[in-house]
């Protein structure tokens, strides 16, 4: 899934191939993926593009008085089309056309079609009222530092209510930067080992933000060429070279390095039901 390094560079790659632009139409392609009624899509013909940005997971496109906000789920990717196309593709969403400019088609690989997208008025958040700060805030940096959550570090990282923008991809990574087991909590960690945390945090964010700056067009199946542990199960590990392991859950994975991160100990995967000394 797209995580806050894919979709602010995105943004910002979008805002310099669309921004200022009049939107002449929206054309929605699998109509259940819109999630909103009011307003009208079709009232924002004509309206400015006055920025393109993110928040978290979201991709935002801002207009007079609306924005349009857009969540890429597992599978969902994003074309500029230059020029641009009348085609209904497999996998379609929405496209955007523009006067004067290319357009921007939103797609779905997998039958899963979990992409959605929304209209909101002026002051409505919609589905983003419930995310937590992004990892470059002020309330992040509290969070982290004064913080007793007891959960899992790699749960805590992916909860979109408490931090936004971190996923599965870059949890694996920073907690890997920060030599600190997936299966440890906020709790337990010492003052040391949690500016730690928050440093591994910005760096590998930053790291990512830089390597998706480095792309051109819109975004791409394949993600994720930079990560140093996630989706790396069984290669050694770049710092030690000792094998990456993993925790397999019904609908993902955990990858970390034993020697790194946890002691030596292999963490039980999820399909056992112990810890394996």
């Amino acid at each position: 899934m797209p995580e806050l390094p894919e979709m602010r560079a995105l943004a910002e790659r979008l805002e310099a191939v669309v921004g200022g632009a009049a939107l002449a139409r929206i054309e929605p392609i699998h109509f259940s993926a819109l999630k909103t009624v009011t307003p009208d899509p079709s009232s924002l013909a004509g309206a400015p593009v006055e920025g393109i940005g993110s928040r978290g997971k979201y991709l935002l496109m801002r207009v007079p008085g609306a924005r349009i906000a857009i969540h890429l789920s597992q599978g969902g990717r994003v074309d500029v089309e230059d020029p641009p196309k009348s085609t209904r593709p497999k996998g379609g969403v929405v496209r955007f056309r523009f006067e004067r400019a290319p357009s921007i088609l939103i797609k779905e690989f997998g039958t899963e079609r979990k992409a959605g997208w929304w209209v909101l008025a002026a002051g409505d958040d919609g589905p983003m009222a419930s995310l937590g700060p992004e990892p470059f805030t002020d309330e992040m940096r509290s969070l982290i530092v004064g913080g007793e959550d007891k959960r899992r570090l790699h749960t805590m990282l992916r909860d979109q209510r408490t931090i936004a923008g971190i996923g599965r991809g870059y949890a694996d990574d920073i907690l890997h930067r920060a030599m600190l087991s997936p299966f440890a909590s906020l709790s337990s960690l010492d003052e040391a080992k949690r500016t730690t945390l928050l440093d591994a945090v910005h760096e590998v964010l930053e790291q990512g933000l830089a390597a998706e700056r480095r792309r051109t067009g819109g975004l791409p199946p394949k993600l994720g060429g930079h990560w140093i542990v996630h989706g790396r199960f069984g290669e050694p590990c770049p710092r030690c070279g000792e094998r990456i392991e993993r925790v397999s859950y019904e609908s993902h994975e955990v990858a970390y390095c034993p020697a790194c991160q946890t002691g030596g100990k292999v963490l039980a995967d999820r399909r056992m039901s112990r810890l394996l000394k």
